[in-house]
């Protein structure tokens, strides 16, 4: 890695770890700690999703105009004016005031970010950028969540507005980082639609792949990420009867199997075709989702059901870890050159909105109707497969498989040394 992505690696641990940090303990924080009630608790939770939702469709068009660092750095002291106020603030206005900033900085961090490895990056090692990005940002999560965790006293109000000003102190310190960074330009993947100097929504609506891939994008997010902290939990203890523990238990699953899976995969990933390796994911979410069945509707022990249940978010894990060099790099070689800010910034709205759809749907039916919801989400994980394979119809042999490209280039290069390349 160059001197650029190392630091760009560096501000996605630092932003993953103010997550954590202070992300987990919200709800704690405004509706006991504040004295606020669960409604005010619950009305925070959505404001970062609505702030996400206003702020992304800008952010795209400002990173295509200005470039991602400046919008990094706004975006950063945004984050941390929001985090200090909110460990101020008193009552239910000022509350709600910090956590848009908070939620609108934190969203605008993500495109940005992305399209900085973009930039930093060829298509050579562009997956490994972001599994790279991915594992970092789950250390962050789950460190700071860990160390957070152990400074937060429900009976202090001042734990919390330590931790909310360790965080703010994260920002501004990942905006002196930032700013030392120098942005090269990466080459263009071939096959990638023409430049054009306005960063339009028509244009990006016009390119037919990124189109299926975010409506693939919605699916993957809805029924995976907006199922962790709400419709699956509430199965979990509902139907399958799992403890509070063994909820963390199955958290701690899924976030070891991505470390220890991550980079392990990275070789089969940079082997096989984008749209069959997303379609492997989408099988390997049915099981997880046969899986939970069992674990809730079996005639198992409660030994077997926890253990089914854990495997479930181990399952989810594996899925996440093959995403991760996948997703993010496709989107980039999908836009055309300067356009990398309003693509990223495109899917990313397109993951909040069905992050705040997910829980809103699979919340209810996880708790009630256990059987469906099972259903249900299986075959959206079964769609996964459907979807991924019509969208490998619509991309490139290299967009597909950027390793064909290297493998062109070597030959290329042996021809020129007076080789006669090999046919196949």
């Amino acid at each position: 890695m160059g001197a650029a992505m190392r630091r760009i690696h560096v501000g996605n641990a630092l932003s993953a770890f103010g997550l954590g940090f202070t992300v987990p303990y919200l709800y704690v924080y405004v509706a006991q700690v504040r004295g606020l009630g669960a409604m005010t608790a619950g009305l925070v939770l959505a404001v970062f999703a609505v702030a996400a939702l206003i702020v992304l469709p800008f952010a795209g068009r400002a990173i295509v105009r200005r470039g991602p660092l400046p919008v990094l750095l706004v975006a950063l002291v945004t984050a941390a004016i929001g985090a200090l106020s909110l460990g101020l603030s008193n009552s239910a206005a000022t509350v709600l005031v910090s956590a848009s900033a908070l939620g609108a900085g934190q969203a605008v961090m993500q495109p940005a970010l992305a399209t900085m490895i973009v930039d930093c990056s060829t298509m050579e090692n562009r997956s490994r950028a972001f599994a790279m990005q991915f594992f970092l940002q789950n250390l962050g999560l789950g460190v700071g969540g860990l160390i957070g965790g152990h400074l937060v006293d429900p009976t202090k109000a001042g734990s919390f507005v330590l931790l909310f000003a360790i965080e703010a102190a994260m920002f501004l310190l990942l905006v002196v980082v930032m700013a030392t960074v120098r942005m090269p330009r990466a080459p263009r993947v071939e096959g990638a639609p023409s430049a054009s100097t306005k960063g339009s929504w028509k244009q990006l609506l016009g390119n037919r792949a990124m189109v299926q891939l975010c409506v693939l994008g919605f699916v993957l997010f809805f029924a995976c990420y907006g199922q962790f902290e709400s419709g699956l939990s509430a199965y979990g203890v509902e139907a399958a009867g799992i403890s509070t523990s063994a909820l963390g238990t199955a958290l701690a699953a899924n976030t070891l199997m991505i470390v220890v899976a991550q980079f392990a995969v990275l070789r089969f990933v940079e082997r096989r075709k984008r749209s069959r390796v997303i379609a492997s994911v989408g099988l390997i979410w049915a099981v997880a989702w046969a899986v939970a069945g069992y674990a809730g509707l079996g005639n198992g022990s409660q030994t077997m059901a926890t253990a089914a249940f854990i495997s479930t978010y181990a399952l989810f894990g594996l899925g996440e870890s093959l995403l991760s060099p996948t997703l993010a790099p496709l989107v980039a070689d999908l836009a055309p050159a300067g356009m990398a800010g309003q693509y990223n910034s495109a899917f990313a709205l397109v993951k909040q909105l069905a992050l705040a759809v997910g829980p809103a749907v699979g919340g209810p039916l996880g708790a009630s109707l256990h059987g469906p919801y099972v259903v249900i989400f299986l075959l959206f994980s079964l769609g996964i497969t459907v979807l991924a394979v019509r969208l490998g119809r619509q991309l490139t042999e290299v967009q597909n498989q950027p390793s064909l490209a290297r493998s062109r280039v070597v030959v290329q290069g042996n021809a020129a040394a007076g080789q006669a390349p090999a046919h196949a």
